[in-house]
């Protein structure tokens, strides 16, 4: 951190990189001597293009994204794939999904308007499930490799032996890792977590799995039209593209614990998510439901004992400079999201305060 800003534990739209956001608020008027500022440009100029063609460049380097997976830049978010997937692969047929928590659990009721959905396996969001019941006639496999509210990561990929596509749903966790290429057969995410700002989502998508849309799908939303258009059938969202092409270029750059780009970033998240987990399980007066196995390195849902205590908790950490710590809704407790740009400092400034909480509260 370059200032005093607050630490922001959002769940998304998300912290993104300081050093990201001063670059974008010194290029506002005027990007690279054109006159322009980015939210100005026409998609299809010389100057835009180059911005797209280096952010893709700079993708598929830092995920080591194979020459037949195509990279998609669209729209709709990981709410708008769940409808795109199916109308893209499931030619009306069969999907299976594994549901760990939330998201996973929507995308298989969207599926369903499309596709005949099988639940292979399920759980309350707690762990992942064992004893897929898969079928070998399904056009995919559907997983959410982290439930953004829940707080249940796959840390290994499935490894699917029937030859069924498998598609994840990496939205709250892409760019934080790398992906087993070898075990995906398409995979999507939105942007505002890791990546950059609302608006952009991310699909990588084999080869061979275009061309088999729907009749009803929608033109801009079919594989294949924006592949052979290189993300430009329609105006793509050019703003978010920009920002995002810079945090790949803050991620090459990152040197921590001796290793620099996508490693430093794991290994970085990897020591984030450890030193809070361990704060939680030290104590008797916070708790964290998810099985050891499959926490996520990324979002770290946590109750306290006393519910009672909630309001006063997150008055307090907001008077300490520790933003948006409250759960979603739906699962209520706390919620402290560490994505890439959130520092080692912010999870240690949260560390002392829940242990100071505790001591005057517990």
């Amino acid at each position: 951190m370059t200032s005093a800003r607050p630490f922001n534990f959002s769940a998304g739209p998300a912290t993104l990189p300081e050093p990201v956001l001063c670059q974008v608020a010194a290029e506002m008027l005027d990007w690279g001597g054109s006159g322009m500022s980015v939210m100005e440009m026409s998609h299809r100029g010389k100057e835009f293009g180059a911005i797209l063609e280096r952010a893709e460049a700079d993708l598929r380097e830092l995920l080591a994204v194979p020459a037949n997976f195509r990279i998609l830049f669209m729209q709709g978010g990981g709410l708008g794939e769940n409808a795109i997937v199916p109308l893209n692969l499931s030619r009306g047929g069969k999907v299976d999904v594994v549901v760990t928590g939330s998201w996973s659990r929507k995308s298989a009721a969207e599926a369903r308007r499309y596709a005949d959905v099988h639940v292979a396996a399920e759980d309350n969001g707690r762990e992942i499930p064992v004893g897929w019941t898969l079928r070998d006639d399904a056009s995919y496999v559907h997983v959410c490799t982290n439930e953004t509210i829940d707080g249940v990561e796959f840390h290994d990929l499935p490894r699917l032996t029937n030859g069924v596509p498998l598609v994840i749903d990496c939205s709250s966790h892409l760019l934080s890792r790398p992906i087993d290429w070898q075990r995906v057969g398409l995979a999507f995410g939105g942007a505002q977590k890791n990546i950059g700002p609302a608006g952009l989502t991310l699909v990588f998508v084999r080869e061979d799995l275009l061309g088999h849309a729907m009749d009803i799908c929608p033109t801009a939303f079919n594989y294949e039209t924006v592949a052979a258009n290189h993300s430009m059938y329609n105006t793509p969202p050019t703003f978010a593209i920009y920002v995002a092409g810079l945090v790949f270029q803050w991620v090459k750059q990152l040197d921590y614990a001796g290793k620099r780009g996508l490693a430093a970033i794991e290994q970085r998240n990897i020591d984030k998510a450890g030193l809070l987990y361990a704060a939680l399980d030290a104590s008797a007066f916070y708790e964290n439901r998810v099985a050891a196995n499959c926490r996520s390195r990324m979002n770290v849902p946590f109750f306290l004992k006393d519910d009672r205590l909630n309001e006063t908790f997150l008055a307090e950490a907001k008077d300490r400079g520790l933003l948006q710590l409250k759960g979603h809704k739906s699962v209520g407790g706390m919620r402290a999201s560490i994505y890439n740009a959130m520092p080692l400092e912010g999870v240690q400034a949260l560390v002392s305060f829940l242990q100071d909480f505790e001591a005057r509260h517990g």
